[in-house]
């Protein structure tokens, strides 16, 4: 798999797209799946262990209200072909099976 750039995108959507992807989103978190979704012309794929958290920031002129989801590549990367096979209900045999 190519290495990932760093990145760092805030984009705007219309209210609508906006409820839109906090739908599918909930309904995502609610059913413990993985969450897809595309930013500024990239795929972005959250598993469904990511922490979530809202943030809170007050400046002098404006302030910002963020929902957050993150979570570490390093455990992505090593579990997510497991993940996915258990949520397709495919059964690995283990190491030492006959």
């Amino acid at each position: 798999m190519p290495k990932k750039r760093r990145r760092d995108v805030e984009k705007e959507y219309p209210k609508r797209l906006f409820i839109a992807k906090l739908r599918r989103l909930a309904d995502a978190l609610e059913q413990g799946k993985a969450f897809r979704i595309r930013v500024a012309g990239e795929h972005v794929r959250v598993p469904a262990h990511a922490t979530i958290s809202i943030e809170h920031e007050r400046g002098r002129t404006e302030e910002e209200l963020e929902f957050q989801l993150k979570w570490t590549l390093a455990s992505t990367r090593s579990s997510s072909r497991r993940r996915g096979e258990r949520e397709r209900g495919v059964a690995r045999m283990p190491a030492n099976a006959p």
